[in-house]
């Protein structure tokens, strides 16, 4: 049986991150082609700014509950994040966690210029 292969986006933004923001992270994370969908912590996963952008690449948003990120070793260590997810990056968590079974980042996080909005993409097999 063939195993499909999915890469979704994981995206860590602050609450005024602008679309232009996450935009900016996402290419510096190698861009939207071939991605599945992009993912978040579930109580930013009803953002302005990521429901335009995810609209405009024609993806879903995937909400990852807080205790499910803090559960994922991530490459990348943000103590901010660390002491208020419980994991070190939040792009690189949802990305792993949204990614499914033996889920591996291809992409550690970047960031926007403006420092508002990080992403990271991770393959997986999606279930």
């Amino acid at each position: 049986m063939e195993c499909y292969q999915m890469k979704v986006a994981g995206l860590g933004f602050r609450g005024k991150a602008s679309v232009a923001s996450l935009r900016e992270a996402l290419d510096a994370a190698g861009g939207s082609e071939g991605l599945a969908a992009v993912a978040t912590v579930s109580d930013k996963a009803d953002a302005v700014a990521l429901k335009v952008l995810a609209r405009e690449l024609g993806l879903p948003i995937r909400g990852i509950p807080a205790a499910t990120l803090a559960e994922i070793k991530t490459a990348t260590q943000s103590e901010l994040i660390k002491a208020r997810f419980g994991t070190g990056s939040v792009a690189e968590a949802a990305a792993v966690a949204a990614a499914g079974r033996g889920a591996r980042l291809i992409s550690v996080r970047a960031t926007s210029q403006d420092r508002m909005a990080t992403a990271a993409i991770a393959e997986g097999d999606g279930e």
